[in-house]
């Protein structure tokens, strides 16, 4: 698999009305409808884009676009060489494409993360090279780091939920030695150690932005109890909850 970073180059959401001048660029774009639908030109090559079916625009390839009814895409926008010189390349053999169930999922999680603004550079990054896996591969046969990637998405959501290595290698659908492989060789980390940073980044993003108690917040993001919490952050960052809590009030009351 191509690295994500050099694969992503950008995602977003988008709405079209009137049809515009046709234009093109020089990396690939999918365009993903979250609902409605609109009408997609492609080197002169006119189709629907709906739920149903998306559509993917080769490097270099004019098109234009429009609607009549109120629509929302996600437009993911792809290195050309992430695609044309790998196992995605089958992607370019035609213009649209049938979204199957695996994808609409994949594109319905993802904009609902747009929608909460939770929409992470490394969230984006960690779906993209699954979807393109689940549009080009059997469904059934997702490569072993698109599951880690998809894995690391459902964690980083949740993080609260009772993760353990176990469950975690489970719901990868991958052996306990080969998820700690993967996070080795893709992350440099363990699953613990990384599990354990998504559950404090929460934990202090809800410290700094609720006023949620100290004890509710350690159980919100995973942690036992509210020492255990604590232990964790003097330990990560060398600092309290309460601390931590304080100094991001005091922070946003001099910027405000």
């Amino acid at each position: 698999m191509s690295s994500t970073s050099s694969t992503l180059i950008d995602l977003s959401l988008r709405s079209y009305a009137e049809l515009r001048a046709s234009n093109r660029h020089d990396y690939v774009q999918l365009v993903l409808p979250m609902h409605g639908q609109l009408l997609l030109e492609i080197e002169g090559r006119t189709g629907r884009v709906d739920t149903q079916q998306g559509a993917i625009i080769p490097s270099g390839a004019w098109h234009a676009q429009h609607s009549r009814v109120a629509n929302s895409s996600i437009i993911l926008d792809v290195a050309e060489s992430a695609v044309t010189a790998g196992r995605w390349q089958r992607l370019l053999d035609q213009p649209y494409m049938a979204l199957g169930q695996g994808a609409r999922k994949l594109i319905e999680y993802m904009g609902l993360m747009a929608q909460q603004h939770r929409l992470t550079p490394a969230l984006a990054q960690g779906w993209t090279p699954l979807l393109l896996d689940t549009l080009a591969l059997d469904e059934a046969q997702p490569q072993a780091t698109s599951r880690l990637s998809a894995l690391l998405v459902r964690v980083e959501g949740d993080p609260g939920q009772p993760w353990s290595t176990d469950t975690m290698a489970r719901c990868a659908n991958l052996s306990v030695s080969r998820l700690h492989a993967l996070f080795r060789s893709e992350l440099q980390t363990t699953p613990h150690a990384w599990l354990l940073q998504q559950r404090l980044s929460r934990a202090c993003e809800l410290l700094a932005s609720s006023k949620t108690t100290i004890a509710q917040i350690a159980l919100a993001a995973g942690f036992s109890d509210q020492s255990a919490l604590t232990r964790a952050m003097r330990d990560s960052i060398d600092v309290t909850p309460s601390a931590y809590r304080r100094q991001s009030r005091e922070t946003r009351s001099k910027v405000q």
